[in-house]
């Protein structure tokens, strides 16, 4: 194994290296800190696959980490006989897709090269599509796996490549570990097989995916609206803000809302054009009030109802409504999903259209509130682990190899999805579905608002809070690590709360991978769970607490909420 010194000198020196790339390398001589910090160890490829900031050397995103990493999945690919001629159950080929940041079509390109060297066959969209519509197409071509070029919702300076397998999830522990290993076995440049793009796209090994993929996956998309009973009262006069963060959501969200019969979507012209510079806003995060300051001055301009931002992958939703004062609130994920919720359950048995055995499925860090609105509704609720794939293998699990139906699932980080036609959580639906929900409410003379003050009125008072502890420095993973050790080896007998019992999910938790994750049952029904970010160098921690009144969680919620951040410190 080369020292971060002699990885720096291997990439100088080499033959495969392009010139540009060199002479970044050569103005960083002098900082050792920053030479040390880009090649002293590969970016990680786990369950999240990459994700970086670009730039030369190997802890960075660049066009040689991943043909790297595409090498190595490239090899598990053709292991499972997933190539061309391959004897694959699973399927062949694999499909790739990519968001509006800076060099993602360069590295989805490049991806594409190295498995068609590799003699895999490759579909790959002609331009930007959403995160989940990869995972569409990954069972619609009959792919063994699938690559998408994105960073969701981080800052400009990143990229990541995330891999999916057959099922459209993605990769799991045990197929992220194959690649892994196969990476960690070879040389990035010696090792790595490559093709000229074109030429494979002219033989046919890569073929070019557009709008009919966009027709079949609007289509599926729609099915899951659960009537058009109210929209067709309504949407006509609804007025609804949107905005794409600049990215891969401009084309298909505001077209399912037309579709659906909106009439009067009006666009953030400023953020509907694709940039990975995302010039107007900090963060093109949509779960940041920040960000939707420029929509909410539009909303105000037309005195628009409802406001939907999707981030620049568009597999992440937020929503903005109209309260009874006239101001703009930022809903949080967890309000989002149980206003889906109510509304789904509701509508479904008033309409008789509920399937046998229903499930909803969320991670383990959201809000009980759905759970109690499950229970009152007679639906069974499944957790899982922070990670959308894990509600994918639930969907795998139950309703298509068992007998439950799937019918909503979600993540508090506004990630949700209402159908089994994708393994991933989809803007795009929850877009429609949010539209919906205010056309309901709205055909009853209320605003979407009005109906998350009904629901607490109904279910109780729940308030949730997630942060983040942030860790800057070459060295933010080892310091983040040793305050997990900390709290790990040290379990608090109140947290703002008593605790009642902790669960660790490095542990043996039946039913459960194990995850760097801790999971504090406080009393009362709240809890507390922390854990380290899988892309990110921060510790996240999530409260939620619930009181008799709308003061009382709110003061329980402080009161934990210090004691966390004490915890942390």
């Amino acid at each position: 194994m080369r020292t971060y010194r002699e990885e720096y000198e291997y990439w100088l020196a080499s033959d495969k290296v392009d010139e540009q790339t060199k002479e970044e390398l050569r103005a960083l001589e002098g900082n050792e800190a920053e030479i040390e910090g880009r090649f002293k160890a590969m970016l990680t490829f786990g369950t999240a696959g990459l994700r970086g900031t670009m730039g030369p050397g190997i802890g960075c995103m660049n066009v040689y980490t991943v043909r790297y990493a595409t090498q190595g999945l490239a090899n598990l690919v053709i292991s499972k006989g997933g190539q061309e001629g391959g004897d694959s159950e699973e399927g062949r080929g694999v499909a790739i897709a990519h968001d509006s940041r800076l060099n993602s079509r360069l590295f989805a390109e490049e991806a594409a090269a190295v498995l068609a060297a590799n003699g895999i066959k490759v579909y790959i969209f002609d331009d930007m599509r959403p995160t989940p519509e990869l995972s569409f197409a990954v069972r619609e071509t009959s792919s063994m796996a699938g690559i998408n070029i994105t960073a969701s919702h981080n800052p400009k300076e990143y990229n990541g490549y995330k891999a999916y397998w057959a099922d459209g999830a993605q990769l799991g522990p045990e197929h992220a570990d194959v690649v892994s290993a196969e990476i960690a076995k070879i040389d990035i440049f010696e090792d790595v097989k490559t093709t000229d793009y074109a030429a494979a796209v002219e033989s046919g090994i890569i073929e070019i995916l557009g709008d009919e993929m966009d027709e079949t996956y609007i289509a599926k998309v729609m099915e899951t609206s659960v009537t058009h009973k109210y929209i067709d009262q309504v949407a006509k006069d609804m007025k609804i803000v949107f905005t794409p963060f600049h990215g891969a959501g401009y084309k298909l969200v505001p077209e399912i809302l037309r579709r659906q019969g909106y009439g009067a979507i009006i666009p953030v012209e400023e953020q509907m054009v694709p940039d990975g510079n995302f010039p107007t806003v900090k963060s093109p995060n949509p779960e940041n009030t920040e960000g939707f300051a420029l929509a909410i001055e539009y909303a105000k301009k037309n005195d628009a109802e409802l406001v939907v931002g999707v981030d620049p992958d568009s597999d992440r939703c937020g929503t903005v409504v109209k309260a009874s004062d006239g101001s703009y609130k930022v809903l949080t994920g967890n309000q989002e999903a149980c206003l889906m919720l109510d509304y789904i359950f509701t509508v479904r048995k008033e309409l008789g259209t509920m399937p046998e055995k229903p499930f909803v499925c969320k991670s383990i860090v959201s809000t009980v509130m759905a759970d109690k609105i499950a229970a009152v509704n007679g639906v069974k609720m499944y957790e899982v682990l922070t990670g959308f794939k894990f509600i994918g293998e639930k969907i795998k699990e139950l309703d298509e190899n068992g007998d439950e139906n799937f019918i909503f699932g979600f993540e508090e980080s506004i990630g949700f999805l209402g159908g089994t036609y994708a393994r991933d959580k989809d803007a795009v639906f929850a877009a429609m579905m949010m539209a919906e929900v205010g056309c309901w409410y709205k055909s009853r003379g209320m605003s979407v608002y009005d109906g998350l003050m009904a629901l607490y009125e109904k279910y109780g008072y729940y308030v949730e809070n997630t942060e983040s502890a942030v860790f800057a420095g070459f060295d933010s993973a080892e310091r983040r690590e040793a305050v997990m050790a900390r709290i790990r080896a040290n379990a608090p007998a109140e947290i703002g709360l008593k605790v009642e019992g902790v669960t660790d999910y490095l542990d043996d938790v039946p039913g459960f991978t194990k995850s760097n994750v801790l999971f504090y049952r406080l009393e009362d029904g709240c809890a507390v769970a922390v854990r380290p970010s899988g892309t990110e160098p921060k510790i996240k921690s999530y409260v939620m607490v619930q009181g008799a009144t709308a003061e009382e969680a709110e003061e329980r919620r402080k009161a934990v909420r210090s004691a966390v951040d004490a915890l942390l410190s």
